[in-house]
């Protein structure tokens, strides 16, 4: 830890809401299965109401979920009759409901920013891990959770026990730092594996022509949005997981470092990147100071 700073009302125990920082964690939550063999990210995402081959959903595979390219006809756009709306605030069965969704495109085709996919990917996860809430929450705090020091997460709930984990995760600044550190130490903690090999490129690699990668945002690759960020002060090859009024843990391998920001920002369009920029840029210099 090099510093850390808090608003009034605020300290070191208070947990902090993730919004769609919690994305990052179903990602890892995914990587440990893959890890484990009991999942791929190449095949037809195991859920039972897409089973049929006649299914046109069923050639949706979890990468196509992680990347936000289902083609589910799943819009988020931040209005109160948007689909994603109805499912996190009018739906006993979340996941239920994202998977009814019919397509739009052809999976893999076009990038569309959805809960959506992350409500149906935590579902994945918990039919894996044993199919009810307490199941989900053993299997994180055993595998995820427990080795990465993190003691005071919450995860909540819809009504059938799947996590609602695109957005309502919260945690402690500090355990978002050490989810943060486990993915600039490419998936290892305490000379223990966490993440398969690979799973971290993999999730900030950039896709098709956008700035996301496989649940965090992504500097490398050609889009606009990052250019932009690197112009801000952001290092080419940083990624970071990002929440709704900005939240962010801002992963630098470079420099060794991880950003966390949870402070509230209701600024649209952009949550003040520009200030976040500033951020990034200063405490690289400083800690460029620090002796080693």
């Amino acid at each position: 830890m090099v510093a850390e700073r808090y608003a009034p009302g605020v300290d070191l125990a208070v947990p902090l809401i993730g919004y769609s920082v919690s994305k990052s964690i179903v990602n890892a939550m995914v990587g440990i299965l893959v890890r484990q063999g009991r999942l791929s990210v190449e095949q037809p995402a195991p859920v039972p109401a897409w089973r049929e081959p006649g299914d046109p959903r069923h050639a949706i595979s979890l990468d196509n979920l992680l990347r936000m390219t289902s083609g589910l006809a799943l819009d988020e756009k931040g209005f109160a009759l948007d689909p994603v709306a109805r499912m996190l605030y009018l739906e006993r069965d979340m996941a239920e409901f994202a998977e009814r969704a019919p397509l739009q495109a052809s999976p893999g085709r076009t990038w569309n920013y959805s809960s959506g996919n992350t409500l149906i990917l935590s579902r994945v996860v918990r039919d894996m891990v044993g199919g009810d809430a307490d199941d989900i929450l053993k299997f994180a705090q055993r595998e995820l959770f427990g080795p990465l020091g993190i003691r005071n997460v919450t995860l909540d709930f819809d009504a059938t026990g799947t996590p609602v984990a695109s957005t309502f995760i919260f945690a402690p600044a500090r355990d978002w730092a050490r989810f943060g550190m486990l993915y600039l130490d490419d998936g290892v903690v305490g000379g223990r594996r966490i993440l398969p090999e690979g799973w971290v490129r993999y999730s900030s690699s950039p896709t098709l022509d956008t700035d996301y990668g496989a649940g965090f945002w992504s500097n490398p690759g050609a889009a606009e949005a990052a250019s932009a960020r690197e112009r801000l002060g952001f290092p080419r090859e940083a990624f970071m997981a990002s929440g709704l009024l900005g939240q962010r843990i801002v992963i630098i391998p470079s420099a060794r470092l991880v950003i966390v920001r949870f402070g509230v920002t209701q600024i649209w369009p952009g949550f003040d990147y520009e200030g976040l920029g500033r951020l990034v840029a200063d405490v690289i210099a400083a800690v460029g100071t620090l002796p080693r």
